[in-house]
């Protein structure tokens, strides 16, 4: 398994984090001190009917965990591993979705502060609406850098020696993978349209009295 590169993981979190006015809810330390495997903390993100800030805040936070935690023995992996081809394949595939789910919630949270027009009367909110825009674009930005590490995941779990290799129970992360190498699955693309989209706006506001 590779390591991150230095300016990834938990700084790409941190920068993050420290910027926003947001806080994770308190219980979520109290939590996390029974479990210390990847598939443990996977388990603990979950999507809301209404995804507000701080539920977002908190899936970040569980899967970030997940990331950097270790890998659960073989017998309680997320899918079923019966030789060690199939667990290095599988480690792969379950980095590539870690990521994607990673960059998922900082869209959610960057669609929260994401301003889609600049209109005359918001005038007065002007600075305001400029700050929500730089959120925005932090969010977006670094859901980019963790579209690196999934594309690369994906890779590795395309290799030619994986071909014949199906884990049925995780079948939605080998689809993921192909979607990725076959560019069906571009979430670089969608970001850096919604960066130039975000960009005319600010400007629109910056020209504003």
């Amino acid at each position: 398994m590779r390591k991150r590169s230095k300016n990834k993981g938990g700084q790409k979190a941190a920068s993050l984090l420290l910027g926003m006015t947001l806080c994770l809810i308190s219980t979520a330390p109290l939590k996390a001190d029974r479990i210390q495997y990847k598939e443990q903390y996977f388990r603990l993100y979950h999507l809301h009917y209404i995804q507000y800030p701080d539920d977002t805040m908190e899936n970040i936070y569980w899967l970030e965990k997940a990331l950097h935690a270790d890998f659960a023995n073989p017998l309680h992996a997320a899918a079923l591993i019966e030789d060690e081809v199939q667990w290095e394949k599988y480690r792969y595939l379950f980095m590539m979705h870690l990521n994607l789910k990673i960059i998922e919630q900082y869209l959610f949270l960057a669609n929260k502060w994401n301003k889609r027009q600049a209109y005359f009367y918001n005038a007065p909110w002007k600075e305001q609406n400029l700050e929500s825009l730089a959120t925005a674009e932090t969010c977006f930005k670094t859901a980019l850098l963790y579209w690196e590490d999934a594309v690369n995941w994906a890779g590795k779990a395309q290799e030619g020696r994986f071909r014949f290799i199906n884990l049925e129970r995780v079948q939605y992360w080998q689809d993921e993978a192909q979607r990725i190498q076959g560019r069906a699955l571009d979430y670089e693309k969608i970001i850096r349209r919604e960066l130039l989209l975000l960009q005319k706006v600010r400007e629109r506001f910056q020209a504003m009295p």
